[in-house]
């Protein structure tokens, strides 16, 4: 038996419609595709089950991102920490990564994301890792250490307002207005 609209009632579809950036059409398909992603026997119960994020890597949308390992851990509600989501993370992971979500939350979001080591603020070490995952090396830098301080430092030359020597979200918001392929490039689409 596979997950139907039939078994998101009509009620709680409206209450995510008014809580997320998705259409009812998206919402049902959001619906499917996680559905999908849990033995069959659990699809029954989609609303209340987590899928693991091993599975969550697993959907296109996701496989390329060098920030995929990060975005669970951001959405998840995990209370093991085991960053597996629920249906309504799954949601709100879509909601902000969709088209219609405003570019304050695009871009709080994003902060989370980067701030590897959660504490709300981009440093130094948060900077380095954001460089590595976009070129594609995890952890391992193809630069040299000079190359990455002169970044780093061009970075935060542009983006540190009060020279405190991190980026915090209001600064890091400020830099994300002036760049008009932001809303844009951070987006998934099922």
């Amino acid at each position: 038996m596979g997950v139907s609209s039939s078994l998101l009632p009509r009620e709680v579809l409206g209450e995510y419609q008014e809580l997320t950036f998705l259409s009812k059409q998206e919402i049902l398909l959001a619906y499917k595709r996680f559905g999908e992603l849990l033995p069959k026997e659990e699809r029954v119960n989609a609303c209340s089950a987590r899928v693991p994020k091993s599975k969550i890597l697993t959907l296109p949308e996701l496989r390329a991102n060098p920030f995929q390992h990060r975005i669970c851990q951001v959405f998840s509600t995990s209370e093991d920490r085991d960053d597996s989501m629920s249906f309504e993370d799954f949601l709100d992971m879509l909601s902000a990564f969709s088209d219609s979500a405003t570019l304050d939350i695009k871009s709080f979001y994003a902060f989370r994301i980067f701030d590897f080591n959660d504490d709300g603020i981009l440093d130094r070490k948060d900077l380095e890792k954001l460089v590595n995952c976009l070129m594609g090396q995890g952890e391992e830098s193809p630069l040299s250490d000079a190359e990455m301080e002169q970044l780093i430092r061009n970075i935060l030359e542009e983006s540190d307002i009060d020279k405190d020597g991190t980026i915090n979200l209001s600064e890091f918001q400020h830099v994300v207005s002036r760049s008009p392929d932001f809303v844009s490039s951070f987006k998934i689409v099922l």
